[in-house]
């Protein structure tokens, strides 16, 4: 007979030791893992049941230990961690490698011409939005001005970045015009996950103890959310838009590809591809996703309100979005 599993696994937290960064990076190589797009409704839905059901005492019988991890990463995959509700399908962080590939693959193709540069921020910028909006931190709405306003200034800022550097670098060698895409996505994630979680640092994020309990709203937990964020989204873009440029300057000298430029976009979005199944993983990796911070550095009310009411607390933690 099979024995009945355990029901002290903790699923609310991560597999791997998420203290190291060896086992964030596998954390976030299940969360990040292209093929849960694929994944249909049912499966998704089985998943949620699964996962809901252990955490009330229930479990499915023959249920094993290893596929109850398979059916929260699958949750962790569809569902926000605040909300628990289904977040749209290029919203979801297991869709940032095939989306990214070919926006920014198309983006690095398509740089010489003025349309192309204002048309590949605008697609950027526009899959940005949704995924920054999907993978916010916290419960609190956000209203659509809060939305469009978001939207505008990091398009606006990516275009007039892109612009003003491609004007600059005419009479630069060419290859420094292949940059001028990931200098204006830098400076476009720089102005658009603050905007579209201007809520949060306006009105704070949840901040939380060791067990869960929640202790309060944070703006200063949600001004360190979102610096690590922005690092972590800048980090995810190096590989992808800085390796692939030296490569192609070079592929694009040689007969075959002179022969065949219609290769030229494929083997670009290919190449950036392989960049983003790593990077993706390894810079949601490089701070943690329940991100702590002293009680000191709170904001002095709710410093006050946690020495009244939890004096032993001395460190708060708060999920930082991705």
């Amino acid at each position: 007979m099979s024995r009945e599993l355990s029901l002290n696994i903790n699923i609310s937290e991560p597999q791997w030791d998420q203290s190291t960064f060896a086992g964030r990076a596998k954390h976030f190589f299940m969360v990040t893992d292209p093929r849960n797009v694929l994944l249909s409704s049912k499966t998704l839905e089985e998943a949620r049941i699964t996962v809901e059901n252990y955490r009330k005492g229930v479990v499915k019988p023959g249920l094993t230990e290893d596929e109850l991890w398979r059916a929260k990463y699958i949750y962790d995959s569809a569902f926000h961690p605040d909300t628990g509700e289904k977040m749209v399908l290029i919203g979801r962080m297991s869709a940032q490698v095939p989306m990214n590939m070919t926006i920014t693959g198309c983006m690095l193709t398509f740089y010489r011409t003025t349309p192309a540069v204002l048309f590949w921020q605008w697609v950027n910028q526009s899959f940005n939005a949704v995924v920054n909006y999907t993978n916010r931190s916290g419960d609190a709405p956000i209203t659509m001005n809060q939305l469009g306003a978001a939207y505008v200034c990091a398009t606006s800022g990516a275009v007039v970045t892109a612009l003003g550097l491609k004007s600059l670098t005419k009479h630069l060698p060419p290859i420094m015009g292949r940059f001028i895409p990931f200098a204006a996505v830098a400076a476009a994630n720089c102005i658009n996950i603050p905007f579209m979680r201007q809520r949060e640092l306006k009105y704070g994020i949840p901040v939380m103890d060791e067990e869960g309990n929640r202790l309060g709203q944070s703006s200063s937990a949600a001004k360190q959310a979102i610096v690590q964020v922005v690092v972590s989204r800048i980090g995810m873009a190096v590989p992808a838009m800085a390796i692939p440029p030296v490569i192609m300057n070079s592929l694009e000298k040689k007969a075959f590809m002179k022969r065949y430029p219609m290769l030229n976009a494929p083997v670009q979005v290919g190449l950036v591809g392989l960049c983003l199944v790593f990077a993706t993983p390894l810079c949601c990796a490089l701070f943690p996703q329940k991100s702590s911070m002293k009680v000191s550095s709170l904001e002095p009310d709710l410093q006050e309100s946690i020495r009244k009411s939890s004096p032993h607390i001395d460190t708060v933690y708060f999920n930082k979005g991705l």
